[in-house]
């Protein structure tokens, strides 16, 4: 399937239409970015890693009724994907508290939150990704109340589904933000990607750091380590590409 016009060049990922007026080329660059795209960097095959691991981890998702706009990997940081108007909200869940949330709220850092926190931000990086509210939602014209409680039960179906896969694999799955979109029915599905680049996580013995808040916190020559160390503890090696 060969690229077509440029539709979104992202911070880290490049979007392109296709043939195929359902289908997008999703591209995941090296680049690294922090602070709303101020600090850049690029890391060799980053961009790979993280389409391995978001594809298996829609994979699972998938057997496990939650609908994706994955379909296929034809190159190792090339993704095939359902054409999607993205719903503009990262909804971010919260297992355990830390970062922001510590900073702005009394919770302790490391306590467990049960329930989950489901948090929804406005994607907007000319106002910096400010925290909404059912309200703020419907007064932007967003999402429906019905459309929110949808994200809202999805994204704590996923929270259940990778906890368990990442504690299969040694890591604690700390928080994570995920974005959904419409397909061309109205279907509301999940979108983007679910990669150490936006998830928390920790080793489950150590509470090692193993995502980009290493870059963040400008430890630049241990973020692939940790990206690799992920990749090689969720993807079996029948599976491995590079």
């Amino acid at each position: 399937m060969d690229k077509k016009e440029l539709i979104n060049n992202g911070k880290v990922k490049s979007v392109y239409a296709t043939d195929n007026p359902d289908e997008v080329i999703i591209e995941f660059r090296d680049d690294m970015t922090a602070g709303d795209g101020e600090r850049k960097e690029v890391m060799d095959n980053k961009g790979a890693y993280n389409a391995i691991i978001s594809t298996k981890i829609f994979k699972v998702l998938e057997e496990n009724g939650i609908e994706t706009q994955f379909i296929d990997l034809p190159e190792p940081n090339i993704m095939i994907a359902k054409k999607l108007e993205m719903i503009p909200i990262e909804v971010i869940i919260r297992n355990i508290a830390t970062g922001s949330l510590i900073r702005k709220y009394p919770f302790a850092e490391g306590s467990r939150l049960e329930p989950p926190i489901v948090q929804m931000d406005f994607k907007a990086d000319e106002y910096h990704d400010p925290m909404l509210n059912d309200s703020l939602i419907k007064a932007l014209g967003i999402a429906t109340q019905e459309e929110i409680e949808i994200l809202t039960q999805k994204a704590l179906k996923i929270n259940e589904i990778l906890t368990k896969f990442f504690a299969d694999a040694g890591i604690i799955l700390v928080d994570f933000k995920i974005e959904f979109g419409k397909d061309k029915d109205g279907n509301i599905l999940l979108g983007d990607e679910i990669s150490p680049d936006g998830c928390r996580l920790w080793d489950s013995e150590t509470l090692e750091i193993l995502d980009k808040e290493l870059f963040r916190k400008g430890k630049d020559s241990e973020v692939m380590n940790a990206y690799i160390e992920v990749y090689n503890r969720v993807i079996p090696d029948s599976e491995k590409v590079i």
